[in-house]
């Protein structure tokens, strides 16, 4: 049986407040398609990181232009540009976690975590307990798929259905999330889905929830993306093709303010900030040309922070 949703792709129109989607529509598609760039950079000749689980979602998809990139994967710079950064990216998250693990957390929250396979993909200590929230059709599709994949969770997992625009925290609580020990916290790719308001409450309810020592790490490739941009880029490297026919600038809202400043004033202590070429850097690669361009305009930014 299939585990596609019923619905289709549906985009161009304008973000409400209230708007809502499964995993092939709107919003909820970003997560389908960056779960495709992990499976194409795994299937790589020396990636960064290894997600496994990412091809199982998006054969249940039957998403066609996913699936064809799938069958047919790039090899030069251009054609395998997006995998690459998104590979950097969940390495940055992973690393993450594993430095919050080292330092004895044992709880972490996935905040809007779409096909995040981390609570089954990372070797988490004894006792640790993930919480992952997203919007119940979400983690419907991906507990749905994974279990007919029989997989595994390697720490306590815990699905908090909730709207990132409403008090999610409330659910959290009563799924057992323990205000006074130290949590983890990631935040990826999920801000220029968020007006400014959406972003500032969120901050706010992570550091209310957060103990001493908690850390939190918040990364994306962009800021906003700028569609004609992508398009100009595409034309000069005809290799490049991020999202098939998707415009994500209908999905983003307008640039906000810097979440390292937010935290630094709200009793966070912040790391030096990063882009992907930096991390690229630390990792041992050196950035192809067509990396340069794209993070030129997209402003990647990656934050890790201290309660």
């Amino acid at each position: 049986m299939s585990t596609a949703p019923e619905s289709g792709p549906e985009f161009g129109t304008l973000r409400s407040d209230d708007d809502q989607w499964d995993i092939v529509s709107s919003v909820g598609y970003t997560a389908l398609l960056v779960a495709g760039w992990r499976a194409l950079h795994a299937a790589s000749a020396q990636p960064l990181v290894r997600d496994e689980y990412a091809k199982v979602f998006i054969a249940a998809s039957q998403d066609p232009y996913l699936a064809g990139a799938l069958a047919n994967p790039g090899s030069t710079d251009d054609e395998t540009a997006f995998p690459r950064l998104y590979g950097v990216q969940t390495r940055f998250f992973d690393d993450f976690f594993g430095a919050a693990a080292d330092a004895g957390i044992r709880q972490a929250v996935i905040v809007a975590a779409g096909l995040d396979s981390r609570s089954y993909r990372l070797e988490w200590p004894p006792g640790t307990r993930v919480f992952e929230i997203d919007l119940p059709k979400v983690l419907e599709f991906k507990a749905q798929v994974l279990g007919e994949h029989g997989a595994v969770p390697k720490a306590s997992r815990v699905e908090v259905a909730a709207d990132l625009r409403t008090d999610w925290s409330r659910p959290l609580e009563a799924a057992g999330f323990d205000t006074e020990s130290p949590s983890a916290w990631s935040v990826e790719g999920i801000l220029p889905y968020l007006t400014d308001e959406a972003q500032n409450t969120l901050f706010t309810r992570i550091s209310r929830l957060s103990a001493p020592g908690s850390r939190i790490a918040i990364g994306a490739l962009g800021s906003r993306l700028d569609h004609d941009q992508l398009e100009a880029l595409e034309t000069n490297h005809p290799g490049v093709n991020m999202s098939g026919d998707v415009d994500f600038s209908s999905l983003t809202y307008e640039p906000k303010g810097d979440p390292a400043e937010w935290l630094a004033a709200h009793g966070w202590s912040v790391e030096p900030v990063r882009n992907t070429l930096d991390l690229q850097a630390g990792y041992g690669m050196t950035p192809p040309d067509v990396d340069v361009k794209i993070d030129a305009f997209m402003h990647s930014q990656y934050i890790t922070a201290t309660r």
